[in-house]
């Protein structure tokens, strides 16, 4: 059985039904796929969006609250298989995907999925834009596997490559116009103090 649901569907809507499904550890995968906001409904803001992002329903400031880390909710219920992907490494995902399926229990991946619309881009960018978030290090691919977290593909490369700003992500999207460069360089030491502990994590 697989499941597949948005952001707003598994972060907002439907997590106590999943957060039970955890508990009773049945048997199936949910794929959540987040595009960072209610999208089909007018690109309001979800628990998902990110701190500064401009939506339909947040301040002119952008969204004021960090981002909700289900990845992280799902690993306290401890279940078998976790995975985060994105859209933009479709080999990655795919290699996930036939992972979970070697697994009983709940198996859970996160994809992280750009909106052109929605984020303020040309589709022609979709890839690239994708490609960037992973890059910066604002997101990060990785498993967890009966409780033993590492990071995968790209982002493991990332250990030893120097990672792009974060800024190089943000000025692609209308949707962090807002940003201030106090907030960006804030970011940014967020995203250097997060990447400080992958390395002592891997090491």
């Amino acid at each position: 059985v697989a499941a597949w649901a948005g952001d707003g569907g598994t972060a907002d809507i439907g997590i106590q039904a999943l957060s039970g499904a955890c508990e009773r550890r049945d048997n199936f995968i949910f794929i959540c796929y987040d595009n960072e906001a209610y999208m089909n409904t007018g690109v309001q803001r979800s628990s998902t969006t990110p701190q500064g992002v401009l939506t339909t329903t947040t301040p002119i400031t952008g969204k004021l609250t960090v981002s909700k880390d289900m990845p992280a909710i799902i690993a306290a219920h401890n279940v078998d298989y976790i995975a985060t992907a994105s859209a933009s490494y479709p080999l990655d995902l795919f290699d996930k995907i036939t992972k979970a399926k070697d697994f009983r229990g709940v198996k859970y991946i996160h994809i992280h999925t750009p909106c052109p619309s929605g984020w303020g881009f040309e589709p022609q960018y979709t890839i690239k834009t994708g490609r960037l978030a992973v890059e910066t290090g604002l997101y990060a691919l990785y498993e967890i596997e009966n409780g033993k977290w590492q990071l995968s593909g790209p982002s493991k490369r990332m250990l030893t490559k120097k990672r792009l700003p974060v800024s190089d992500y943000f000025k692609t999207q209308s949707r962090f116009k807002a940003l201030s460069k106090s907030k960006i360089a804030e970011l940014q030491d967020q995203v250097d103090k997060k990447w400080e502990e992958y390395a002592n994590s891997e090491a």
